[in-house]
């Protein structure tokens, strides 16, 4: 996760709060000064650390404060709103409309970043349905056509480019009118970068921008270069009207803080931050939700968006056979397609309150997807009937040689296909509890409600999902306590509707 660091310190910072025995002047004076000097080692402008303190000193009047008020909280909700302040230019940003051409032209500095980024892009939008293309306007960097084009070829996005014309604008200018008439709605317009500021740089941006005329401008950022990014910003914005920000390689460095906090003060929204350098390390960025995540409070409004992305929800088939407490093997096997599509773990893991952004390292990460991919792997080596079958765990017990099959087919060992069996067990066994609940779904739409049932039912559930869980996550998720807080904030955050 992003700058995991910074929000672990500050994190830290805020807990020590709870441990004190009187929350006073003192104690808010020591805290403050553990959480602006993270601010300032992660590169936030000084100026602008000093403004967060000051500004959290004046809310946090304790002459004033009536008995009873939680100053724990009150404090927390401060600092949130002050680091909020700071990632957020109250712009609005620039949103594509369905059905038109939509173009966009990137511009930023040599390695930045803006290729691959440009890829990014368009694989995201056409994820969510957009009809995409790339277009190299880049005649300036030796490959640069050949890595967007290679790029392109790997996302199945149709691009345009030339390795005979050496006219950055001519190219620009015949890739959008080709890809409108082709009625292509997002079209990214890849331009020149260089290794510094340089007129040739702006003058070539400018004509670029004069002959496609952009809906929208995205400045590449990259967030290794620190406070520098306010300068860099200010200069490509006076040359063209830049719209929209992307930070790059944001992934663990230290200097994120200063890309960041630099944009609130130019104005430029950030709309999305490159965590990674495969295709699908690219977050949308909404400061709320980055802040939330920042301090392990998670991101359940992201998460229901992300599940919603996915398809899981729209289910009609999974949802009746719920209700009559089925689930088989083949279910199972659709769940972890799902999951795999919402992408990244450790994303969708920092989403989840109580869920620090550095709870879960790549290394961890990988080994859960491969440990995912290899649970499937054994599903693929099954036979329909035993993939269908509404009691498959007994099937496999009664009938051992049906182990011994799958394993040999699936090369993995009979232990690992054992395992599979007791998992889909757990959820079987769970899922026959849910249809037995009386009023637990919604007659006329399907959906899950859990106000109408018993008390003591959905703690029988909750129980349920709790024997599920590896014992070390249900620990750091505080409990049964914070599994019942998440699944009230799910509801909350998807309308009722969970």
């Amino acid at each position: 996760m992003v700058l995991a660091d910074l929000g672990r310190r500050i994190r830290n910072a805020i807990g020590k709060l709870g441990q004190a025995t009187i929350i006073n002047e003192e104690e808010l004076d020591a805290m403050l000064k553990e959480v602006c000097t993270a601010l300032i080692e992660s590169d936030v402008h000084i100026r602008l650390v000093a403004q967060l303190k000051n500004n959290v000193k004046k809310e946090m009047n304790f002459d004033e404060m009536i008995g009873g008020v939680n100053k724990r909280r009150l404090i927390q909700k401060t600092v949130f709103q002050e680091l909020l302040k700071l990632l957020d230019p109250g712009v609005s940003q620039f949103v594509p409309q369905k059905g038109k051409p939509n173009v966009i032209m990137f511009v930023g500095l040599q390695g930045s970043g803006k290729t691959t980024t440009c890829t990014k892009m368009a694989y995201y939008y056409q994820k969510k349905g957009w009809k995409t293309c790339l277009i190299c306007a880049d005649t300036f960097r030796a490959g640069a056509f050949d890595q967007l084009k290679q790029n392109a070829t790997k996302a199945r996005i149709p691009f345009y480019g030339s390795y005979s014309e050496m006219d950055p604008v001519v190219i620009a200018a015949e890739g959008v009118e080709k890809f409108k008439k082709d009625n292509f709605e997002i079209i990214i317009v890849d331009t020149s970068g260089r290794h510094k500021q340089e007129a040739s740089l702006f003058e070539e941006m400018l004509q670029v921008s004069n002959a496609v005329n952009p809906n929208n401008v995205v400045f590449v950022m990259d967030a290794s270069i620190g406070q520098a990014c306010e300068a860099q910003a200010r200069a490509f914005g006076d040359t063209v009207d830049v719209g929209s920000v992307i930070i790059t390689k944001l992934d663990s460095h230290a200097k994120g803080g200063g890309a960041l906090s630099a944009v609130a003060v130019t104005k430029s929204p950030v709309i999305f931050i490159g965590t990674g350098e495969h295709i699908d390390d690219f977050e949308v960025f909404k400061p709320k939700s980055f802040v939330q995540k920042l301090l392990g409070m998670g991101d359940i409004a992201g998460l229901v968006d992300m599940v919603n992305d996915a398809g899981i929800k729209d289910n009609e088939e999974l949802v009746k056979k719920l209700k009559q407490g089925v689930f088989t093997l083949r279910d199972m096997y659709e769940q972890f397609q799902n999951i795999m599509k919402m992408g990244p773990f450790s994303q969708i893991m920092s989403m989840i309150p109580g869920f620090g952004p550095d709870f879960m390292t790549k290394g961890n990460e990988q080994e859960s997807v491969n440990r995912l991919k290899r649970l499937m792997t054994i599903m693929d080596s099954m036979s329909d009937p035993e993939l269908d079958h509404h009691k498959a765990s007994d099937l496999f017990t009664k009938e051992p040689t049906r182990v011994a099959r799958v394993a040999r087919g699936s090369g993995t060992s009979q232990h690992d296909v054992r395992e599979l069996l007791s998992q889909y067990k757990k959820f079987s066994d769970m899922v026959k509890k849910m249809g037995s609940m009386k009023g637990l779904f919604n007659s006329k739409t399907g959906d899950i409600n859990p106000k109408n049932i018993n008390p003591a039912k959905m703690a029988q559930l909750n129980q349920s999902m709790a024997k599920m869980m590896d014992p070390r996550i249900l620990q750091q998720m505080g409990g049964m306590g914070g599994l019942q807080n998440m699944m009230q904030q799910l509801q909350k955050a998807s309308g009722g509707k969970f």
